[in-house]
This record gives C-alpha cells, sequence and structure tokens, in this order.
C-alpha cells in the first residue's frame, strides 16, 4: 500500500472500533481476490473508508470532483478515488469504473448516488448495472448502518453512533440476469443488487 493510503486506513480504523465500536456482520463472505464491484448504500461521509476498512488490500473509490481542491486534490488521488460530476454525471466516470474492474481493482458504488437525508434505502440508478455487466465482475452487497446517525448528511459534528457494517454473500450474473434489451436488463440487475442490501 502506498504510504498515504495506509495511514489513512489505520487512522479511520482505529478511529471506527474505539469511537464507534464498529462491528463487521458476514465478513466470510468477503472477497480478497480479483475484481470486485462492491456495493453499498450511502449514509455518511464516513462510508467510504469504513468500507475500505473490510479489506487489507487497497480499493477503488468514487468522489464528488468538488472534493478535489486544495488539499483534496492532492489527497483524494492517493486514495484512489475517482472524481465525479454528480450534477452533470457522464461516461466517463462509468468507462474508468469498468476499466480498474477489468484491471482486476476492487471498486467501491454507492448505487443511489447519494447519502440518504432519513436512513431508508433510495432506488439505484441503473448505472450500477452497466458496470456489472460490462466488467463483468462478482458483485459484493454491503449493508452500513448507524453511519447517518454518527454523521448526518449536512452535518459537520460527529456523533457516537454504533456503527455496523453486513456483508452479504457474493452475487455472480447469469444469463437470466442480461437476457433482452439492455436497458431493462441493467436496470433489472440494479434493482437485484439494491435488493440484496436491503436485505442484509
Amino acid at each position: 500500500m502506498r504510504w498515504v493510503y495506509w495511514l489513512g486506513w489505520m487512522a479511520f480504523g482505529a478511529a471506527f472500533r474505539t469511537i464507534f465500536g464498529l462491528k463487521i456482520i458476514g465478513e466470510e463472505n468477503l472477497i480478497s481476490e480479483g475484481p470486485v464491484l462492491v456495493a453499498s448504500n450511502h449514509q455518511s461521509f464516513l462510508d467510504p473508508p469504513l468500507i475500505g476498512n473490510l479489506y487489507k488490500t487497497e480499493m477503488v473509490y468514487l468522489a464528488r470532483k468538488t472534493l478535489f481542491v486544495g488539499l483534496g486534490k492532492w489527497v483524494y488521488p492517493r486514495w484512489n478515488a475517482i472524481p465525479v460530476d454528480q450534477d452533470r454525471p457522464d461516461m466517463g466516470s462509468l468507462k474508468t469504473i469498468i476499466r480498474k474492474l477489468k484491471e482486476g481493482e476492487r471498486v467501491l458504488v454507492f448505487p443511489e448516488g447519494e447519502r440518504t437525508l432519513d436512513g431508508t434505502i433510495g432506488a439505484a440508478a441503473p448505472g450500477i448495472g452497466l458496470i456489472a455487466v460490462k466488467s463483468g465482475a462478482v458483485i459484493q452487497p454491503v449493508r452500513i448502518s448507524g453511519a447517518r446517525e454518527a454523521l448526518p448528511r449536512g452535518s459537520g459534528k460527529i456523533r457516537f453512533a454504533r456503527i455496523t457494517v453486513s456483508v452479504g454473500k457474493p452475487i455472480r450474473l447469469t444469463d437470466e440476469d442480461t437476457q433482452g434489451d439492455a436497458k431493462e436488463s441493467y436496470d433489472r440487475i440494479a434493482k437485484k443488487i439494491m435488493a440484496a442490501i436491503r436485505e442484509l
């Protein structure tokens, strides 16, 4: 690991375990080798390092391009973050994610696209289905609980709350998942992934 990534991994991991009493359920389901598309619900700014701490090797993240300013312009690329324009999403980011997966990387994606306001899990954008099909990567569903209470959207104040991360069994797409119209299959796969996350 590059030292900046490792330093962040260590610091966040220590904080999650000492301050938030991080509990991991289903750790035996983690895929530790090969390309993996990690799909999680999105509750807080804490979510990316939370998921990153599940693994002992580096992974790739998505981050709003507005974060790549000042110190963030230096730090985020070293944390393997890919800038994404949430207001005007384009194929460029999707192609980068697919390429990283084909290169054997582990990539974290939040299918909902934005953090929840009320704690509910929203619908997924069909882009996650496209990524899954085009990359051929195994999908790792993950559900985060408690991060919204620890750092709610719109708040800059950390609160003490118990955080749990549940890891589901990997999803491997079948011919049935990808049959028919491409757009419909992407939507069907996106719904399948979100259903797996909700069940955790």
